[in-house]
C-alpha cells in the first residue's frame, strides 16, 4: 500500500493510466480540415443566407472538463485509494503473532486470520524476524522462521473444537526469542487461562497491539446434571435462538423445535440464562443436539447423549396376574403413564438389578435382602422411586426401612384412622423452583391416606411436593451420583385421586427426565476403562467422522473437550457420553496494551464514493449534451456553443431528475395477474349481457356487497396458492383451523413442490371465492347459516372446480362423521349443488396421489370420508372404482379433527394430542400425509386416475386397427373423421 498522507492506495500503479488524461484532451479538441477554397461565380446569390442548423467546431471547454474528471475519478477509484489506513509501525524489532484458535474464534475466523496473515505479509518485505503462537493447544504452538513458512502455517490453521489454550510457561516457551519484541495479539476476545500470564510477558519484551473481536462469541453448555435444561451465555444484547435439532418422521434431519430461554442475569456484559428444555419425550427421545442459530461454533452446540434421551425403566411390585384384577394394580397405572417416554422391563428386584436400568420403580415393597446391591446402583447414579401403599403401612420396622428419603411412622395416617383428617386434603401449589416447577395442582385431586413421616430438622429440604396442610405427598434425598424418591400414597387410587391425573403423568416425566443414563453415564474420575469417539465435531460445529483419535480414559474425559479429546459423542459400551466444548465466558482485559478494533483496521474505502461521484458526471454529461443547442447566428470563424433549454426540453429534464432512485426507496409492486380480473369494456361498446347489473360476475346483482377490487388477501392467496378456511363465529375453533392449515402448508412446502402462503380466513358473506381452489370448512352445532348471497358463491365456487373439505369433528362418536348423520352439516350444505356421496373406496384416487395410503385419519381415525359417488354402478368384469369416478369430488366430508392434529404452534411444536405415545405419533403422520394427498388431489385433479385407462385405451385402439385393417381401408369402422381420442402412453408417474 502506498501512503500519501491520509490517503493509501492499494494499486498505485493504476495511477499511470491518468497519462491518457492529456490524449484524451487532444482528442476533444481536435477539428475537421479546413475546407478548400473554390472561386464559383454563382456563389454571389449564396450572400446574406443564414444556416438555421450551424455545427459547433470545436468541443466546450466546461463540457471537456466535465468528462476528464469523470475518467480521471475512475482511474482513481480503481487505484483502491482507502482513507486513513491503519498500516503497521515501521519497527525493526522482531515481530511476534498470537493467534487465539478456539472455538470462541470460530465466527470471526476469516477476519481473525487475515489480520494475522496480513501482519506476517508486513513483516516479510523488511525482512524482519517473526515468530507465531498458535493458540489451539497442541505441542507445537510457538513456532519461528521465515515469513513465508509461517504466513503458509497460518493460512492452513482452523479453529479448534476446545477452548483456547495456551502454553503453559510463558517464560520458558519464549526463552529462545530475541528480548525485544512486538507482539501483534489476534483475540477471541475471552479470558483463557494462562492469558494473563502471556501478556505479562510479552509487555515486558516490547509493544502489545491487540485486536479484539467486536463482541465475543455466545456459548452453549449442558445444564443440570439431569439434562433438563441448558445454559445459555452470550454478550449483552439479543438472546440467540436456541434449536433443536433431530430426525423429523422421514429422517430428514433439521430444527424440530425452538427453546425459549429462561430469566437472563447479567455480569460485566455477558448475560446468562437457563434454557429449558420442556419437550413432549417422543420428541425429545429423536433430539441429537442443540444449536444457537446462525453461530457457526464448537460451542454453540450441544449434542445429545443417553442424558437427554429415553431412559430404561424397571418396575417392581405386584403384578396381579388375575385378569379381573388387572386394571386395580398399581403397575398398571405406572405402564400407561410411563411406556411413552421409557422402555420398560419388569421382574424382581435381584433380575432388573442386572440389567442396568437407568430408573428402579418399587411399589410398595420392602427392599429386603437387595438392599446392598440397591444402595449401590443408587450410589453409581440410579434413580429408585418408591409407592407407598398398605404393606409398608402394616411394617412394624417401617421406620428402618432402608433406602428412604425420609424416616417414616408405621401406619400412616388415613381417613377414619388414628391420625386422621376431617376430610381429604388436596395439592398444594408445586414450588416455583422445584423439580415440578411450572405444573399446575388440579384442584380435582383428593389425597385419602398417606404414610408420614417423623418430624425431622431438615425435612422440608426433601420435600418436593406437599398437600394442602403441608404434610409430604413427595420426597426426595441424594445418594452420591443417585437419588431416591417417595411417592407417599399408592400409584393405584386407593389413597388418592393422584394416579388417574394428568398432573401424574408429568411429575413422573419430570422425575425421570432426572435420571442419569446408565447408572452414571457421565465419566467419572474413578471410572475404568476407555472412551472411544464415534462422532466429533470440528471448530465450526460441524460433525465429522473421527480420524487418529485415541481412545481417552474417563479421567481427561472428566476434565472437558481439549486436544486429543475433541468435542463429540464418546461411547464405552453400552453407555454414550456427550463431550461438548462450550465454556463460561469472561471478557479478556487488556492492561498495557494497544486496542486496535478489526472493524476499523483497514480504514474507509474511498472506491464506492469515487465510482458513485463518476456515475453522477457521466449523468449531468449525457443530459447537457442533450440540452446543448446552438444559438444565434455564426460569424466569422467563430461561432461558439451556446446553451439553451426549450419549454419542453426543461420540462423533460425536471421530471427524469425528480423520478431518478432515492437510495433505501423501494417501488411497490404491481399486483400480481391472477387471470381473474375482468377486462374493461372498450369505449362505446355494449356490457355484455352476464356482466350487465352484476358487476361481480357470479350472479349476485349490482348490490352486491363484494368489493370492486378483490381483497389483496385473497389475491395473494390465488398467487400463492394458500389453503382457506370458513369462519365459525368461534374464536377457539378458528384459531385451530389456522394453526392446522398453517401446520399442513409447512408440511407441503418441506416434502413437495408446493410452497403454500399463509392461511386465509373466508367471511362467507363478504370474501370473493373464485380466487380460491380449497375450502376448509369446520362443522359446529352453533353454527349460523350464511345468507342466500354466500350460497350462490358457494356454488359458483364448485361448479368452477373448487373443493370443499367439511369436517364434522365428531368421528370419536360411534355412528357419526356421515354427510346424513349431523343436523348441523345438513343445515349448512342443503342448499349447496351436492352430488350424490359414498364413502371413499381403497383403491380411490386420493389414496395415491402422494403417499400410499389406508385411511384418512386427523385428531381421529374411525370415521370414514365421503367423495362423490360413482356415475354409474357398474362393477362387472371387477372395474375398480378409479375406473368409474374419473373427476373430483367438489364436496369431501369426514368428521375426523384434521385441523386439530395438523395444528402446530409458533414453535412448529404440535398443539393437540393425537392418540397415545409413538402410536399416537404416527397417527398424526397419517393425517399429514392425507392432506399432501388432498390438496395434490385438488392441484392434479385425475391425472392419478388418468394413467390407469392407458392399456384399456391402447387395447381399444388395437382392436380398431384390427377391425380396420381387416375393412380393407385402414380405418376404424366409423370412418377415419370420427374424432378418436389422442392417448398418451407415457406412464403416470410414482404409484
Amino acid at each position: 500500500m502506498l501512503v500519501l498522507g491520509p490517503l493509501g492506495l492499494t494499486a498505485p500503479w493504476l495511477l499511470l493510466a491518468g497519462l491518457a488524461l492529456p490524449l484524451l484532451w487532444l482528442i476533444l479538441r481536435a477539428t475537421p480540415p479546413a475546407p478548400r477554397r473554390i472561386v464559383f461565380p454563382a456563389t454571389a446569390l449564396l450572400a446574406g443566407l443564414t444556416d438555421p442548423h450551424p455545427q459547433a467546431r470545436r468541443t466546450p471547454l466546461w463540457l471537456m472538463l466535465l468528462r476528464c474528471a469523470a475518467l480521471g475519478l475512475a482511474i482513481l477509484a480503481f487505484a483502491g485509494p482507502v482513507w486513513r489506513p491503519l498500516t503497521e509501525a515501521r519497527s525493526p524489532r522482531p515481530l511476534m503473532v498470537v493467534l487465539d484458535a478456539g472455538w470462541a474464534a470460530a465466527p470471526g475466523w476469516d477476519l481473525a486470520r487475515g489480520q494475522a496473515l496480513r501482519a506476517l505479509r508486513g513483516a516479510a518485505g523488511p525482512g524482519r524476524a517473526v515468530g507465531l503462537l498458535l493458540a489451539d493447544g497442541g505441542p507445537d504452538a510457538l513456532v519461528t522462521g521465515t515469513p513465508e513458512a509461517l504466513i503458509a502455517r497460518a493460512a492452513a490453521a482452523q479453529p479448534q473444537p476446545w477452548a483456547t489454550a495456551y502454553p503453559p510457561d510463558p517464560q520458558a516457551a519464549l526463552a529462545g526469542l530475541p528480548a525485544a519484541l512486538d507482539t501483534l495479539w489476534v483475540s477471541d476476545g475471552v479470558d483463557h487461562p494462562g492469558r494473563a500470564d502471556w501478556l505479562a510477558a510479552l509487555r515486558a519484551r516490547g509493544d502489545v497491539t491487540v485486536v479484539p473481536p467486536a463482541l465475543p462469541a455466545p456459548a452453549l453448555m449442558p445444564g443440570a446434571p439431569d439434562g433438563g435444561a441448558l445454559r445459555l451465555v452470550w454478550p449483552v444484547g439479543a438472546a440467540p435462538v436456541v434449536q433443536a435439532i433431530g430426525p423429523d418422521p422421514q429422517g430428514i434431519l433439521r430444527p424440530l423445535a425452538d427453546l425459549p430461554p429462561g430469566p437472563a442475569q447479567t455480569r460485566d456484559g455477558i448475560r446468562m440464562a437457563a434454557v429449558p428444555i420442556d419437550l413432549p419425550p417422543e420428541l425429545r427421545n429423536r433430539i441429537s443436539r442443540f444449536a444457537l442459530k446462525g453461530v457457526a461454533s464448537a460451542g454453540a452446540v450441544v449434542l445429545a447423549d443417553d442424558r437427554v434421551r429415553r431412559r430404561k425403566l424397571a418396575l417392581v411390585g405386584d403384578a396381579r396376574g388375575d385378569e379381573a384384577q388387572a386394571l386395580l394394580s398399581p403397575l398398571h397405572y405406572l405402564r400407561q403413564a410411563l411406556a411413552p417416554a421409557t422402555d420398560l422391563i419388569e421382574g424382581g428386584l435381584a433380575d432388573v438389578l442386572r440389567a442396568a436400568p437407568d430408573v428402579i420403580v418399587l411399589v410398595d415393597e420392602p427392599v429386603g435382602a437387595q438392599a446392598g446391591a440397591l444402595g449401590d446402583w443408587v450410589s453409581a447414579g440410579g434413580l429408585l422411586i418408591r409407592f407407598a401403599g398398605p404393606v409398608l403401612a402394616a411394617d412394624p420396622d417401617l421406620s428402618a426401612e432402608p433406602l428412604m428419603p425420609v424416616t417414616l411412622r408405621p401406619g400412616g395416617r388415613d381417613i377414619g384412622g388414628a391420625l386422621s383428617w376431617g376430610d381429604p386434603r388436596g395439592l398444594a401449589p408445586f414450588d416455583p423452583q422445584g423439580v415440578f416447577a411450572g405444573l399446575s395442582a388440579p384442584p380435582e385431586v383428593q389425597v385419602r391416606a398417606q404414610l408420614m413421616p417423623e418430624p425431622a430438622p431438615d425435612l422440608a429440604g426433601h420435600v418436593l411436593a406437599a398437600l394442602s396442610d403441608r404434610t409430604p405427598l413427595v420426597t426426595r434425598r441424594v445418594q452420591g451420583q443417585g437419588q431416591v424418591v417417595l411417592f407417599h400414597v399408592t400409584a393405584n387410587p386407593d389413597w388418592s385421586g393422584l394416579p388417574i391425573s394428568g398432573v401424574f403423568v408429568q411429575m413422573l416425566d419430570r422425575l425421570v427426565a432426572s435420571a442419569r443414563r446408565g447408572q452414571g453415564a457421565a465419566a467419572q474420575p474413578g471410572d475404568a476403562g476407555l472412551w472411544q469417539a464415534e462422532t466429533v465435531l470440528d471448530g465450526f460445529g460441524q460433525p465429522r467422522p473421527p480420524t487418529a483419535i485415541a481412545p481417552v480414559r474417563a479421567a481427561d474425559l472428566a476434565a472437558g473437550a481439549g486436544p486429543g479429546r475433541p468435542a463429540g459423542i464418546y461411547a464405552a459400551g453400552q453407555r454414550r457420553l456427550a463431550l461438548n466444548a462450550g465454556t463460561e465466558l469472561v471478557r479478556a482485559d487488556w492492561p498495557g496494551a494497544q486496542i486496535r478494533h478489526a472493524s476499523r483496521a483497514s480504514g474507509v474505502a474511498l472506491r464506492p464514493w469515487l465510482l458513485a461521484a463518476m456515475a453522477v458526471l457521466l449523468v449531468v454529461d449525457l443530459l447537457a449534451s442533450a440540452a446543448l443547442h446552438r444559438g444565434g447566428r455564426q460569424g466569422g470563424r467563430g461561432g461558439g456553443w451556446r446553451p439553451r433549454l426549450r419549454g419542453g426540453r426543461m420540462a423533460a429534464l425536471l421530471v427524469l431528475l425528480v423520478t431518478l432512485p432515492v437510495p433505501g426507496a423501494q417501488a411497490q409492486p404491481a399486483p400480481p395477474q391472477t387471470g381473474l380480473t375482468r377486462p374493461a369494456a372498450s369505449p362505446g361498446s355494449e356490457p355484455a349481457p352476464e356482466m350487465a347489473g352484476d358487476p361481480a360476475g357470479d350472479g349476485l346483482g349490482a348490490d352486491d356487497p363484494t368489493p370492486d377490487q378483490p381483497d389483496p388477501r385473497l389475491v395473494a392467496a390465488a398467487g400463492q396458492f394458500a389453503l382457506a378456511f370458513v369462519q365459525t363465529g368461534d374464536a377457539g375453533l378458528d384459531e385451530m383451523s389456522y394453526r392446522g392449515l398453517r401446520g399442513l402448508s409447512d408440511t407441503l412446502a418441506m416434502r413437495s413442490a408446493v410452497d403454500p402462503g399463509d392461511p386465509v380466513a373466508v367471511d362467507l358473506e363478504v370474501d370473493d371465492l373464485s380466487l380460491l381452489t380449497l375450502l376448509y370448512w369446520p362443522v359446529t352445532p352453533d353454527q349460523p347459516v350464511p345468507d342466500f348471497r354466500a350460497y350462490l358463491r358457494l356454488n359458483r365456487f364448485l361448479q368452477r372446480g373448487g373443493v370443499i373439505l367439511f369436517d364434522t369433528r365428531d368421528g370419536d362418536l360411534a355412528g357419526l362423521g356421515g354427510p346424513d348423520q349431523q343436523a348441523a352439516l345438513q343445515a349448512l350444505a342443503a342448499p349447496l349443488d351436492v352430488p350424490p356421496l359414498a364413502p371413499v373406496p381403497g383403491d380411490h384416487v386420493l389414496t395415491r396421489s402422494f403417499y400410499l395410503l389406508q385411511g384418512f385419519p386427523g385428531r381421529f381415525a374411525d370415521a370414514p370420508l365421503w367423495a362423490e359417488a360413482p356415475r354409474h354402478l357398474d362393477r362387472r368384469d371387477g372395474a375398480p372404482f378409479r375406473d368409474l369416478n374419473d373427476g373430483v369430488s367438489p364436496v369431501l366430508i369426514g368428521g375426523n379433527a384434521w385441523a386439530d392434529a395438523w395444528a402446530v404452534d409458533d414453535r412448529g411444536l404440535p398443539l393437540v394430542v393425537v392418540g397415545r405415545g409413538l402410536e399416537g405419533e404416527h397417527q398424526r403422520e397419517m393425517a399429514f400425509r392425507f392432506g399432501i394427498n388432498l390438496v395434490m388431489y385438488v392441484l392434479t385433479g385425475n391425472y392419478k386416475s388418468d394413467q390407469v385407462h392407458v392399456p384399456a385405451l391402447l387395447d381399444r385402439l388395437r382392436a380398431e386397427g384390427r377391425a380396420g385393417a381387416a375393412s380393407g381401408d385402414g380405418a376404424a369402422p366409423d370412418g377415419p373423421d370420427r374424432g378418436g381420442p389422442v392417448v398418451d402412453a407415457t406412464p403416470g408417474g410414482a404409484p
